[in-house]
């Protein structure tokens, strides 16, 4: 088993760009196999996640010494968004693996039935199968600290608040432009219970991959005047749909990105026209966070250019960096019950299920404020963590929103239901979580 472990310094920082170093990883490591996409219509998405995941445990390294003494060890296997590539890299990387993050909902979809036969737990973070928040039926698979129902109620909450409440929601025309794949339609059920529950009209609108020709979808916009946009898009598809949104004149400030169509590679390449578009997010943004002080400091020497370069700071490196976070406090916690040494996937998934990110947990990372406290149960895969709404200033993010809690009591029996489904079709007995 290898180890592709980019190195950085001032003399090394083209390696950084050009590729990876190989070297043998140590029985005594902890192993992170990361699933990215460098490469592929993706790639700008796809490159800062990567780096936030290996800045994070290159800093943990360096700072800390891994964790509680045992050294981090990781290496990249290259998908290219595709899910049968992701799927080889799975079954390539598996021996040994501490958990994997599929990073691609396709992806895990394939991944769920496989992980209680390896025994290797899946996080994938906010996204995959939403129905995989009920532990009962998915013992090996989490996606806290929130999921796309969950976030779709959350948009229609937050929309509320702008127009004046719950009861006012009757009569809004609310559209969901998304990308017309298992990761963009998910969010598809929750808004049509919502709109029977509320009484606002909802218009489907769906964009194919990889998303650069949208102007059917924006006929229908035109013909449809929503009231608000809600996209859930990826890659190339949503700087695309920003740039028409403003030759069709619909408000910026009445379009709403999900997590994963709100970030710096989005707003930067559609120029000014991208001011004043929203998105919702599940962290902070930018640098001014001690844990990405850290990073700096640790993996780049304190070379500002050089992290810049990698993407410090945008959104999505910073959502790699509290992903890999999660996955090493999971880690942690299955020390405290198994001792200070290398975990085997079954003691991981036991960390995943008793995970508790408490405030003092956060602070000591260096991310008081970055991301919201929560806790794991066995029945609770998700934990239903709340949602924040930021919108683009034409260089950089603000938050526009407080901390919004999903519909809890709409979206958990969907989820449950779901689960159940899923159970019945696979021949699956759930576990008791008393």
């Amino acid at each position: 088993m290898k180890m592709r472990n980019l190195l950085l310094s001032a003399a090394g920082f083209a390696a950084v760009v050009a590729g990876v170093m190989e070297s043998k990883i140590a029985v005594a490591d902890q192993f992170f196999p990361m699933l990215t996409y460098r490469t592929g219509a993706y790639a700008p998405n796809g490159i800062p996640v990567a780096n936030g995941f290996r800045d994070y445990y290159d800093m943990l390294n360096k700072r800390d010494g891994g964790i509680n003494g045992v050294k981090i060890s990781w290496e990249e296997c290259e998908t290219k968004y595709d899910t049968k590539v992701g799927v080889e890299c799975y079954e390539k990387m598996k021996k040994g693996a501490t958990l994997f993050n599929p990073l691609s909902t396709g992806i895990t979809y394939q991944l769920i039935p496989k992980a209680s036969v390896d025994k290797i737990p899946i996080l994938s973070m906010g996204y995959g199968q939403t129905a995989a928040a009920d532990g009962r039926v998915f013992e090996w698979i989490f996606n806290f600290p929130t999921t796309y129902w969950s976030q779709a109620s959350a948009f229609v909450k937050y929309v509320a608040s702008e127009v004046g409440g719950m009861d006012k929601l009757n009569g809004v025309h609310l559209a969901h432009i998304y990308h017309n794949s298992a990761y963009s339609k998910e969010a598809n059920p929750t808004l049509e219970a919502l709109s029977e529950k509320y009484g606002f009209k909802l218009t489907l609108i769906a964009v194919d991959h990889p998303g650069q020709e949208q102007k059917a979808a924006w006929l229908q916009v035109r013909r449809a005047r929503p009231d608000w946009i809600f996209m859930s898009g990826w890659g190339v598809m949503n700087q695309v749909a920003i740039k028409e949104a403003v030759t069709t004149g619909f408000p910026m400030d009445h379009f709403v990105g999900n997590w994963w169509s709100g970030s710096e590679s989005d707003t930067v390449p559609a120029g000014d026209g991208a001011f004043g578009y929203k998105s919702s997010n599940l962290h902070g943004t930018g640098t001014d966070w001690p844990v990405i002080q850290d990073i700096i400091k640790y993996v780049y020497n304190g070379d500002m250019q050089a992290a810049t370069e990698n993407k410090v700071g945008d959104v999505l490196f910073n959502r790699g960096v509290v992903n890999a976070m999660f996955g090493t406090e999971a880690v942690r916690t299955a020390q405290g019950k198994y001792g200070n040494e290398v975990m085997s996937g079954e003691q991981v998934r036991w960390g995943l299920e008793n995970l508790s990110i408490t405030e003092a947990k956060l602070k000591g990372l260096g991310m008081e404020g970055f991301t919201k406290p929560f806790t794991v149960s066995c029945a609770d895969h998700e934990t239903g963590g709340p949602v924040i709404f930021q919108q683009w200033t034409g260089d950089g993010w603000k938050f526009v929103s407080d901390w919004i809690t999903p519909i809890r009591e709409v979206v958990r029996p969907m989820v449950e239901e779901a689960a159940a489904a899923y159970a019945k079709e696979n021949k699956i007995t759930p576990r008791s979580c008393n």
